[in-house]
């Protein structure tokens, strides 16, 4: 038998190439390689085939696979940004599962701008992608493509989502922050572009409500800047130390808030927890390690995003999935908050920031 001239292994070889080298039909050899159920195939020669495919580079044409109306094995993950915290440990719980499924993702970022997210699902599309994860996204309409969302909040047909139990995250912490005695407590709302404000924002209302916890207007900070770094909460926690108010807590939206929150209150010269507790949202992986660690609502985020990625794959199979999948936060106690001091009233009065 003559052999083919990729024996050398300097270029790919075809599907027909590696039939004549076996002395096998193609379609034998594709039934063998896409793992094709109900075919007969002898175990012997499943062997030689993966043996041979693996001696001359073989890769199977994504464009022919398509063509044939086959999966191509290629999820897309809509997410706001690449970095670190909430968004990146969602994504490392997506991308685990599918990495153990054999399937390949894209990841494309689009900073909450809406143009991007009207066009990124069709642009998918077009690149062959089977399915899409969508992390913290606003759709404005069902994507054409199978999806499940992770905190989208937004009911579509035809899309699964997967939620943190907000309401009982925000017991969570009011409940901590109650039983340390804080009654005047500074509550912060997200940024109106983040799928998770309005929805952590309600639920921190109902708790107050049921805790009987005021809250006072003076005393709110609304985040407002494009950014996911600690700078967001910096401004506002800076312009209500110099409003004189007196607090001795504060809600953060989330833990990058939280770091942003320290960082105001050490320069201005209050100490956190003596005189003022945090408490943050996510249980981001530095939150341990910051000085001091975290007090915070931890939410399994790595979890959310391998449970999305496997009801979106059950979903590919033509498996029945919920709806939506409700998963439960826990409160995480640890450095940054402390019972509240009387005489923090006195301590704000005299402090000023620059």
């Amino acid at each position: 038998m003559q052999k083919s001239s990729t024996d050398n292994g300097a270029r790919h070889a075809n599907l027909k190439m590696l039939a004549e080298y076996l002395g096998l039909s193609p379609s034998t050899i594709s039934f063998v390689l896409n793992n094709t159920p109900g075919r007969s195939i002898p175990e012997t020669t499943r062997a030689r085939v993966r043996e041979a495919a693996e001696k001359f580079n073989y890769r199977p044409s994504m464009i022919a696979r398509t063509l044939q109306g086959k999966r191509m094995q290629t999820i897309g993950i809509l997410l706001p940004e690449l970095g670190e915290g909430y968004h990146s440990q969602v994504l490392s719980g997506v991308g685990d599962l599918l990495m153990r499924k054999d399937y390949f993702y894209f990841t494309v970022h689009h900073r909450h701008r809406k143009e991007l997210l009207d066009a990124y699902p069709s642009l998918l599309r077009s690149r062959g992608v089977d399915g899409i994860v969508a992390i913290d996204s606003h759709l404005g309409e069902p994507p054409p493509l199978p999806t499940i969302t992770v905190a989208g909040h937004t009911t579509m047909p035809g899309v699964s989502n997967v939620l943190l139990d907000e309401e009982h995250a925000a017991r969570l912490s009011l409940s901590h922050l109650r039983d340390l005695g804080h009654k005047k407590i500074a509550f912060m709302h997200g940024q109106p572009f983040s799928s998770d404000a309005d929805t952590r924002w309600l639920a921190s209302l109902k708790a107050a409500r049921e805790f009987g916890i005021e809250i006072h207007e003076e005393l709110m900070i609304y985040l407002s800047k494009d950014s996911h770094s600690p700078e967001i909460s910096y401004p506002g926690i800076r312009k209500l130390i110099k409003s004189g108010h007196p607090f001795t807590a504060v809600l953060c939206f989330n833990d990058v808030a939280a770091m942003g929150t320290i960082r105001a209150l050490h320069e201005a010269g209050l100490r956190v927890p003596d005189d003022v507790s945090v408490l943050g949202f996510d249980d981001i992986q530095s939150a341990a390690y910051q000085v001091p660690s975290l007090t915070t609502i931890r939410q399994p985020l790595q979890r959310m995003g391998n449970t999305a990625a496997q009801m979106l794959l059950k979903k590919l199979a033509g498996d029945s999935i919920p709806e939506s999948i409700v998963v439960e936060p826990e409160l995480v106690v640890r450095e940054s908050t402390a019972p509240a001091r009387r005489e923090m009233r006195k301590r704000q009065k005299g402090t000023g920031a620059a």
